[in-house]
């Protein structure tokens, strides 16, 4: 039970701490294009996959288990923001599903504080994936006119500071 488990856990970290820089990548990206809106929201998920991070660590932990703190793969070089949304939908929309067999995998191996934390990170994956697609469909219904606005928005705040 505990080895499964601490398999899928340390497997999840990985995922969670390449979303985790991939999306403080994008973040950095988009604030150098003066998109401020984007930015934060990458930031702020970025912050959410961080605390991933420490749950699936303290659980990993309970169970004895050793944590890897290794991302599952590099930062993918994305600049332009429709190709960062993109990979964000997919990263999201991956690790819905394979959270959810994580979960039931668990919960067949009798360990339903595991099967529960998945299925928390499913809860929370799936809402970021609803921003992101949202945020998707803005910029194919408006365009690059979405984007300057956020510019202009970004200009505007910085005026009144």
């Amino acid at each position: 039970m505990r080895k499964k488990s601490i398999e899928l856990l340390n497997k999840s970290m990985a995922e969670e701490l390449t979303a985790l820089n991939q999306y403080m990548f994008f973040h950095f990206h988009c604030d150098d294009q003066d998109l401020s809106m984007l930015s934060a929201l990458f930031k702020k998920i970025a912050i959410e996959e961080m605390v991933h991070v420490e749950n699936l660590a303290d659980r990993i932990l309970f169970l004895k288990g050793d944590i890897i703190m290794e991302p599952s793969s590099k930062v993918q070089s994305i600049t332009d923001v429709k190709g960062m949304l993109k990979f964000a939908i997919d990263s999201e929309d991956e690790a819905v599903r394979d959270y959810n067999l994580f979960a039931n995998e668990c919960s067949a191996n009798a360990d339903s504080v595991s099967k529960t934390l998945f299925e928390n990170l499913v809860v929370d994956e799936e809402r970021h994936y609803s921003l992101f697609d949202s945020e998707m469909e803005k910029l194919e219904k408006f365009g690059n006119q979405y984007l300057a606005l956020q510019s202009i928005e970004g200009s505007k705040n910085l005026g009144q500071a």
